[in-house]
């Protein structure tokens, strides 16, 4: 026997074949609890009709099968159209699983578009927003900048 093994291939071999057998025997016990609940099943719902009669009575048990059968028909129909509409209702969840499952975002691109444009483009061409921040920046002389960076120099020196 190797590391990885715990049991030997014939026990091993020996326990499969008894597993099979224990299944084997519940599979034969289980067929033979539907047959019997089938065969209960039909003697409750459809006892063997009294053909004994005139002509009259069979008409009469007739009718009374093709109603019955009509019923059931209709019982039969309805249930149908429960499974395939209960069968449509998975297969869009499905495919909307699949849907989301598959759908990846894909990477953004850089666009360079101005905040004008960005603004037009949200809002629409009938409206004129412009956002030019330049226009609201204070503006600065470079002359005072010049002088303080004069004054700064000639301060280190002495």
């Amino acid at each position: 026997m190797s590391e990885g093994k715990k049991m030997t291939s014939s026990r091993r071999h020996h326990l499969k074949s008894l597993i099979l057998q224990i299944a084997a025997s519940w599979i034969e016990e289980e067929t033979k609890e539907t047959e019997a609940a089938k065969a209960a099943y039909l003697a409750e719902h459809c006892p063997n009709p009294d053909l004994s009669g005139d002509q009259a009575a069979l008409m009469e048990i007739c009718k009374k099968l093709h109603q019955a059968l009509d019923k059931i028909d209709e019982e039969r129909y309805d249930a149908e159209a429960k499974v395939t509409k209960s069968d449509k209702e998975i297969e869009d969840l499905k495919l909307k699983v699949v849907e989301l499952a598959g759908v990846k975002k894909p990477a953004l691109k850089k666009v360079r578009m101005s905040a004008d444009t960005m603004l037009q483009a949200l809002l629409g061409g009938k409206h004129k927003v412009t956002m030019d921040l330049r226009s609201n920046l204070k503006q600065v002389k470079k002359e005072v900048k010049e002088e303080v960076r004069h004054a700064d120099i000639l301060a280190a020196f002495f």
